[in-house]
């Protein structure tokens, strides 16, 4: 059994604890980081300044895989078993969905407004996942 974890800034230790009860599975947690914000900057610094050694875009790609790797060693120690971990950068929702593709459990949060049951609960991200999992999904309530 492989279960991914969707591994989320705010959320993630609700979905490791949620995934501790499948003991004995396989466990993948997974981080995305968004291209559009490091895309931005690419693009903006190119197109005032030309191509350069200075471009901030670099730096952001950086620093977002600096914070992924510190993230999925915390949720890797919280989870406290061996694991894999894998960080992508795209689109969330989609790179989600595909890497939960062929998964036998997808653990993921609610991430809206988790004042309220209902639609709401699920910000936009989250919502494509549920509706496009090809995997049984454990949509899990933050503490």
């Amino acid at each position: 059994m492989t279960v991914v974890v969707w591994i989320a800034d705010d959320t993630w230790q609700d979905c490791v604890d949620a995934a501790r009860g499948y003991e004995g599975s396989d466990f993948l947690l997974l981080h995305v980081s968004d291209h559009d914000v490091p895309g931005a900057a690419h693009g903006a610094f190119a197109g005032l300044f030309g191509r350069s050694s200075l471009d901030p875009g670099t730096r952001m790609d950086d620093l977002a895989a600096d914070h992924s790797t510190r993230l999925l060693a915390a949720a890797a120690e919280r989870l406290g078993v061996p694991c894999e971990t894998r960080t992508r950068v795209g689109r969330v929702e989609h790179e989600v969905v595909a890497a939960a593709e062929g998964a036998s459990l997808l653990v993921l949060c609610r991430d809206g407004d988790v004042s309220h049951a209902g639609p709401r609960s699920l910000g936009p991200a989250t919502r494509f996942v549920v509706d496009h999992a090809t995997c049984p999904v454990l949509l899990v309530w933050p503490s």
